[in-house]
């Protein structure tokens, strides 16, 4: 069975396909509805500050926050600093620590790095064999020069789920604030800031079916953070930088769709995932997945082949597009430092594949898929016949 164009796209955490309606949605403010949103003193200015207001009413529905909340930002890795820096600059006359977990995204992890330079200390925590850290010790890493947590909502590259509820019930307990990635959990899983203990959240368009270089950083109300871009004073001064019309628009038709209809397609791409990692444990042996086997995203599969490497498996399906891990560190040629942090052994980690499923995935595709993964994976272990004894357990 052959997929249109025999290429098939696997890659959903790394970026999603624009929605046509996102398009559609976007394409006015190009050349018809083309005014600066800061410009209040003529029409032009105001029919553009006037969609703006409508996607960022619409991407506060999509977490149940209050749009005065949402600062529009490039992406969630700007979202992240502002949230991370923001925090310890406007916390410095109190606090000078920060915690985290070793299995988050570079966009954390690096950005902690920095303010190391500058003298904060930070606790990076481990994970269990599953990816979960324990709010236990959360609560013992947190001191009384603890200004933010930072725990991401869901992994990027074996998708378990952060027990948000338990973190934050801990981080309000020792009054710090709970930062949290939300780039790959938004718009496929329930976010509920008025419920979930969390005081800042970054997420972006890009992985929900809208356009790159659309963000946001949602803040609770009362909660400050230092301006990281200055000049102009826009977004209530903390992001100043002339807004992205049409990326705003166009991630705000997309969180719109993803409130309407995430639900079902979390349903549906769960039902295909579940299919092709069955497909490929019944065909192939040796196969773990890497993640909780529960509580995880419903489009996410890391896979580990025992005895074939992952760039082996990949270089022989070039038409299917998977990759190693996360796209910020493939892009460096590291090893995951996710797959790492759960204990896996090199060859483990040298040997997983991240599968990413999505919005237009066709039941189709998931069949040819699990056919071309499967010949590619015994190919591989054929050219390295020295890795085969290394088979993991299913």
């Amino acid at each position: 069975m052959n997929a249109p164009h025999g290429r098939i796209y696997l890659d959903n955490h790394a970026t999603t396909r624009v929605d046509p309606r996102v398009v559609k949605a976007m394409l006015p403010f190009f050349s018809e509805i083309y005014g600066n949103a800061a410009s209040a003193s003529h029409v032009f200015g105001v029919e553009a500050r006037a969609a703006v207001d409508l996607a960022r009413r619409r991407v506060a529905a999509l977490i149940n926050a209050d749009p005065a909340d949402i600062v529009f930002t490039s992406g969630a890795t700007e979202s992240v600093n502002l949230a991370l820096r923001g925090a310890v600059e406007a916390g410095a006359g109190r606090g000078n620590h920060v915690v985290t977990v070793a299995t988050e995204h570079t966009a954390v992890l690096d950005t902690c790095r920095r303010l190391e330079e500058y003298g904060v200390r930070v606790s990076i925590l481990p994970v269990d064999s599953e990816g979960l850290v324990d709010p236990d010790d959360v609560r013992k890493a947190i001191s009384p020069k603890t200004l933010l947590v930072s725990v991401m909502a869901a992994n990027n590259e074996i998708g378990t789920l952060a027990d948000l509820g338990a973190v934050g019930a801990v981080c309000r307990e020792r009054g710090v604030l709970l930062h949290t990635d939300a780039a790959q959990a938004a718009g496929k899983v329930a976010l509920d800031v008025r419920s979930l203990p969390v005081d800042l959240v970054s997420f972006t368009a890009h992985k929900m079916y809208g356009p790159k270089g659309a963000g946001a950083l949602w803040l609770r109300g009362g909660v400050r953070v230092s301006s990281q871009m200055l000049g102009g004073g826009h977004e209530r001064g903390l992001r100043s930088g002339t807004l992205d019309v049409p990326g705003i628009v166009g991630f705000g038709a997309a969180a719109e769709l993803a409130l309407a209809e995430g639900p079902a397609e979390s349903l549906r791409t769960e039902a295909l995932r579940d299919r092709l990692v069955e497909g490929l444990m019944a065909r192939l042996d040796g196969v773990r997945l890497n993640g909780h086997p529960r509580r995880r995203l419903p489009n996410n599969a890391s896979l580990s082949f025992g005895g074939a490497r992952a760039e082996a498996v990949i270089g022989a399906m070039r038409d299917i597009a998977v990759s190693t891990g996360s796209a910020c560190s493939s892009a460096e040629s590291r090893p995951s430092h996710v797959l790492s942090a759960l204990g896996l052994d090199r060859e483990t980690v040298l040997s997983t594949i991240r599968f990413g499923l999505g919005r237009f995935t066709t039941a189709e595709e998931i069949e040819a898929a699990v056919e071309r993964v499967a010949a590619a994976v015994r190919t591989a272990r054929s050219a390295t016949p020295h890795l085969q004894h290394q088979h993991i357990e299913s």
